[in-house]
């Protein structure tokens, strides 16, 4: 069943919403994917918290004439158009799709939006690589731990010593 203006137009507000709120975007064109392998791809998504949805091309070229990014950039693609969205993470969605895309030869980034700025694929790619939010705030408190962790080792190495002369000495008058 066709949806009605009405439904298109909220369709089209909440996208703009969306998209206008977001932290990233990325955009990915996709043929001949199986359900299976979009499954995976939703779940890997919702486990992420990023928002995945297949768009029209007209909706989408629409909601970027609102925002005001070029709309010439759907004139190449073929095949459907899928978008993440995260509102948290500027990472998430291009590490999402990215993974996807390596695994299945069906799906290519076409670019993506970057704090309210049209990014290409290329770097969108780059982005994706990039370690996750998680992984950046390990390696900081393992940078910080580093040094007192190394101190620890020279005390506990005095300590050591200590105790070896110690025994030495018992050792020797018994």
């Amino acid at each position: 069943m066709p949806k009605t203006r009405q439904q298109k137009e909220t369709v089209l507000s909440n996208l703009t919403d969306n998209i206008k709120n977001a932290k990233s975007a990325t955009l990915a064109s996709f043929s001949a994917i199986t359900v299976k392998d979009d499954q995976q791809l939703r779940n890997t998504m919702h486990q992420e918290n990023v928002n995945y949805s297949v768009i029209k091309k007209t909706l989408l070229r629409k909601a970027f004439e609102k925002l005001g990014f070029k709309t010439d950039l759907f004139k190449g693609i073929n095949g459907n158009v899928a978008m993440a969205i995260s509102a948290a993470d500027e990472v998430a969605p291009a590490k999402a799709i990215h993974d996807f895309a390596v695994k299945n030869n069906n799906m290519n980034i076409v670019g993506g939006i970057l704090e309210n700025n049209w990014i290409d694929s290329h770097k969108v790619k780059a982005l994706a690589v990039l370690p996750s939010k998680q992984e950046l705030l390990a390696k900081v408190v393992g940078t910080i731990k580093a040094p007192l962790s190394g101190l620890v080792n020279v005390l506990a190495g005095n300590m050591r010593g200590l105790v070896n002369v110690l025994k030495a000495i018992k050792d020797q008058k018994s």
